[in-house]
């Protein structure tokens, strides 16, 4: 029996309908609340600690809320919310900041715009996740800190890396990027470490366009960041007053106004992502070729940002990844290459260096051999479509895989 024509070659796509699902989600709601932020003249944000009005100190609380965190505090997004959570913590120039090398590029551009050093630790092979068993070979005397990365809205293993935070005395930034939502043994990410760090871009599950927030179950921490978003201002003291040197990092009421309106669908946009995952782990899993990671059972929710898998190792090493993605596009599938490992990256090699003065390398196989050869990508985006789009999703794969036998 003859293969089925790829649409590359000219054969029938396999989903031909389009993509129902649009982002951002929007309506009367968020015309309403930027329209009240409009009219109100308060276009701002913070204005003093602790007696804040508007749409901003209400979003805080209810992202606060939301995380099951004491305290969370908006700034301009989810980078820079890194930096200073970092700086909040008593990182300083030249301390080492450990990180996995899978994950956007912030997690280590953060600690180098603040002078510190990203020290690169590989992931686990069935995750992405950084890999606990791999961290205490990776911290000198210059070590001041830990960035788990929640990747994809998975959380990292926050048991274990807590535990050797605390035997070797250094902070826990979580960088939940991309886990609004997301639990680890029960308990909301973003209040596992010392501090979470949450992005509100575009492309994010709660989206303001651009935005970050910092979550904190310790208030000397939160009025730490909030000194360093407020230009060095402190609490109770006078406006023009600076005990430290910080920036002015604040978020606007108009982004305040976005998130709350995309609040209110958050809980039934996870539902539906978390449905089609588990249909797409089901059709997946028959596939030959496709390797489904795993979810720790410590994992009690999954913030599905992205929906990520892998080739398997024997077809991977074949193929060629970008030919094998073309070709999926080419079936009206939207899949994704992903990141490349930061380990490799010659700017933050370099800026690592001209901070330090010697060299970094690393060796990174598992997160290097998943970027260049095997993990792809679904956007949370795809994850709200119906049923029969995770069906497409599964034929275009499979006839894909098998156009190569």
């Amino acid at each position: 029996m003859d293969k089925e024509k790829l649409a590359i070659d000219g054969g029938v796509p396999v989903r031909q309908g389009g993509w129902k699902a649009r982002w951002p989600v929007f309506d009367d709601l968020e015309r309403k609340m930027i329209m009240e932020v409009l009219e109100s003249g308060n276009w701002g944000g913070i204005f003093e600690y602790g007696s804040m009005h508007g749409k901003l100190l209400n979003m805080e609380r209810k992202f606060a809320q939301l995380q099951e965190a004491n305290h969370a505090i908006a700034l301009v997004n989810g980078t820079v919310a890194i930096s200073v959570a970092l700086q909040a913590c008593g990182v300083k120039p030249g301390d080492e900041v450990i990180v996995p090398p899978y994950t956007f590029v912030a997690t280590a551009s953060a600690p180098l715009a603040i002078g510190a050093i990203p020290v690169f630790v590989d992931v686990e092979e069935n995750t992405l996740l950084l890999d606990p068993d791999k961290i205490e070979a990776a911290i000198t005397p210059r070590t001041k800190a830990i960035v788990p990365v929640h990747i994809a809205g998975g959380p990292a293993n926050m048991t274990r890396i807590v535990e050797i935070a605390k035997k070797h005395n250094l902070v826990v930034v979580e960088d939940a990027a991309q886990a609004i939502g997301a639990k680890w043994d029960g308990r909301c990410v973003g209040t596992l470490g010392d501090m979470g760090t949450f992005s509100l871009q575009s492309s994010k599950n709660l989206n303001s366009g651009e935005g970050g927030v910092i979550t904190t179950n310790d208030e000397q921490l939160l009025i730490n960041a909030w000194s360093l978003i407020n230009v060095g201002r402190i609490p109770g003291g006078k406006w023009y007053q600076h005990e430290r040197i910080g920036q002015n990092y604040r978020m606007t009421e108009f982004q305040a106004a976005l998130v709350l309106a995309q609040m209110t669908r958050l809980e039934e946009q996870m539902r539906t992502r978390e449905a089609n995952v588990k249909i797409l782990d089901g059709l997946l899993s028959e596939i030959d070729g496709i390797k489904l990671l795993t979810r720790d059972p410590r994992v009690t929710r999954h913030a599905n940002h992205l929906y990520m898998f892998k080739l398997d190792s024997d077809f991977a090493s074949g193929i060629d990844k970008d030919d094998f993605i073309n070709k999926v596009n080419a079936e009206g599938i939207f899949v994704l290459t992903g990141y490349n490992s930061l380990n490799t990256n010659e700017a933050i090699k370099q800026a690592s260096k001209e901070l330090s003065g010697r060299d970094h390398e690393y060796s990174c196989p598992v997160s290097e051999r998943a970027c260049e050869k095997e993990a792809l990508w679904l956007t949370q985006v795809t994850l709200l479509e119906d049923e029969q789009a995770m069906h497409d999703i599964a034929k275009a794969l499979e006839k894909v895989i098998k156009s190569y036998s």
